[in-house]
């Protein structure tokens, strides 16, 4: 599976907020298998949003790049599969 351009972002450890470094990512929810669909969020011009599905509140930190968020353990990346 080739590595996605929106960042993905998950509340598994249940953190009041997570700040992002992106205005439009995805939320996950929490790891997989336990992810609910993945919410494409996008902020606009606004500083935060409340991902619909979980209620993680999401906000922006121009300090943070943009596939970055503290704390980093809530950024997601899909890991490739191998090959059969």
């Amino acid at each position: 599976m080739a590595d996605h351009g929106i960042p993905h972002f998950h509340n598994e450890p249940g953190v009041a907020v997570i700040h992002v470094g992106a205005r439009e990512f995805m939320c996950i929810g929490a790891k997989p298998p336990f992810d609910h669909p993945h919410i494409y969020l996008d902020m606009g011009a606004d500083h935060e949003i409340v991902c619909s599905y979980c209620s993680t509140l999401y906000k922006f930190d121009a300090a943070l790049k943009a596939g970055a968020c503290s704390p980093p353990e809530c950024a997601h990346h899909e890991t490739a599969q191998a090959a059969a």
